[in-house]
């Protein structure tokens, strides 16, 4: 556990105790209902919601890395207060049902109140950007539901996007994963989220969400052999929506060099050369999809 954890949960400790110091029976039982969650959520639920470990800052004195993990239906997500975005969001996919809902989609996304930046719907109002989701909306509704659909409304789910990327191919990516990658592969882990450099540049609807110049999807599955295999991406904000996807293919090194994050901390030393600091087209077939089109076409106002 790094600093910055450990120093969140002596405070939240530190707050059990002024609390129930004038019960001590009470300040027991508070303080063992409070380490029994901590342990369940941090040993055994959240692991299970990712695939290798989650995501650790290998900057961990700089503020703009810290997260807080904030569990939902379908996926994780580890948001940082500092940017108003979250770093990273964490799903797995799995070929969807032949019965699967089609649920209509949601009129307005949500204020999390987990959250302290409590960013709204409305902040993005006359921003020039989308709001972006990273877990995704439809694949996360036929695979979870309706809970796990609201859930990807809620603003920590959601970036400054340009409608060319969110619209176009940020969409195409979505469409490729769940129907494409997801029943070929039998289960496909998803890492994603923003990529910051450069200059800060903040929403002018919204001093607390920072905009991304770019963002990043990482693909993982088990090959043949039980061996995990990557893929990664990092699409600008600059796009113009119609490029081949294959354009925008890097190494999982490269995103973990340009966000300052080690995606999967479990994953042997011995392997990490050849599977994070390769690409291997071939494995996931990606010429047969880097062309491909979005089901919505160049729909505008999303």
């Amino acid at each position: 556990m790094n600093l910055r954890k450990l120093l969140a949960l002596w405070a939240l400790f530190a707050g059990v105790w002024r609390w129930g110091r004038g019960n001590p029976a009470a300040l027991l039982l508070a303080l063992a209902g409070l380490g029994g969650w901590y342990g369940y959520e941090a040993l055994y639920v959240r692991p299970q919601m990712a695939y290798l470990g989650l995501p650790q800052a290998t900057r961990w004195a700089d503020p703009m890395t810290w997260t807080r993990v904030f569990r939902n239906h379908g996926y994780l997500a580890g948001y940082s207060e500092l940017r108003g975005d979250p770093l990273w969001v964490i799903y797995a996919l799995s070929a969807p049902p032949a019965d699967a809902p089609h649920l209509k989609r949601l009129n307005r996304f949500v204020t999390d109140g987990r959250s302290l930046t409590r960013i709204g719907h409305d902040d993005y109002d006359k921003s020039g950007y989308d709001r972006g989701h990273l877990a995704p909306n439809h694949a996360i509704s036929v695979l979870y539901g309706r809970a796990g659909q609201r859930d990807t409304f809620l603003m920590t789910n959601i970036v400054p996007q340009t409608a060319a990327l969110n619209e176009r191919v940020w969409e195409r990516l979505e469409e490729v994963e769940l129907d494409r990658l997801a029943p070929r592969l039998g289960k496909l882990w998803v890492v994603t989220g923003p990529v910051f450099e450069g200059g800060t540049e903040r929403l002018k609807s919204a001093f607390r969400v920072e905009v991304p110049d770019a963002c990043y999807k990482i693909y993982a599955a088990q090959g043949p052999d039980g061996a995990p295999r990557f893929l990664a991406v990092v699409v600008p904000q600059t796009v113009r929506g119609n490029e081949p996807l294959d354009r925008f293919v890097v190494t999982v090194d490269e995103v973990e060099r340009r966000t300052g994050f080690d995606f999967f901390p479990g994953l042997d030393p011995k392997l990490e050369p050849t599977v994070e600091g390769e690409v291997d087209p071939v494995f996931w077939q990606v010429g047969e999809w880097a062309a491909v089109a979005g089901r919505y076409g160049d729909r505008k106002g999303k």
